[in-house]
């Protein structure tokens, strides 16, 4: 089943809440609003072979220093280095297998090049309340 834009982008506030308890979006204001002006960075991608991010926030457009179109057409794995590439995977495994964890931390690299720690990041498996997976999306504080 493929979702439209819209959906997605709900999908991300709603399995936030229903995996970890907690909002992202306060009830009743708009998913995509919220989220795009949220201060920490977001992010999500699909179920590709090699998953694609559908969605960064001005936040994470920031932080990758890039524009919506380059960001919404690079594969995932590609926001970190390749000798980081495996470390990811096994985040990306943990999440899978728990549904969220709230623990991470590591390293990303920008469209520009530059390296940049993130921490206390939560991660989290897009799926519908049917129980249907859509990708993977996360959350982190921007540190300036």
């Amino acid at each position: 089943m493929t979702l439209s834009h819209d959906h997605r982008i709900a999908l991300i506030a709603d399995s936030y809440r229903r995996l970890t308890g907690r909002d992202l979006v306060p009830p009743g204001v708009d998913p995509f609003t919220a989220l795009w002006e949220c201060p920490q960075a977001i992010v999500a991608h699909g179920t590709e072979p090699d998953p694609v991010f559908f969605f960064g926030n001005k936040a994470a457009l920031a932080a990758f220093e890039t524009d919506l179109t380059s960001f919404t057409a690079m594969p995932s794995r590609l926001s970190a280095e390749a000798p980081l590439r495996e470390e990811r995977q096994e985040l990306l495994d943990r999440v899978s297998r728990n549904g969220f964890i709230d623990d991470y931390a590591g390293i990303r690299i920008s469209a520009k090049g530059r390296r940049f720690a993130i921490a206390a990041a939560t991660v989290w498996n897009l799926i519908d309340e049917h129980g249907a997976h859509f990708g993977q999306a996360a959350v982190f504080p921007i540190r300036t």
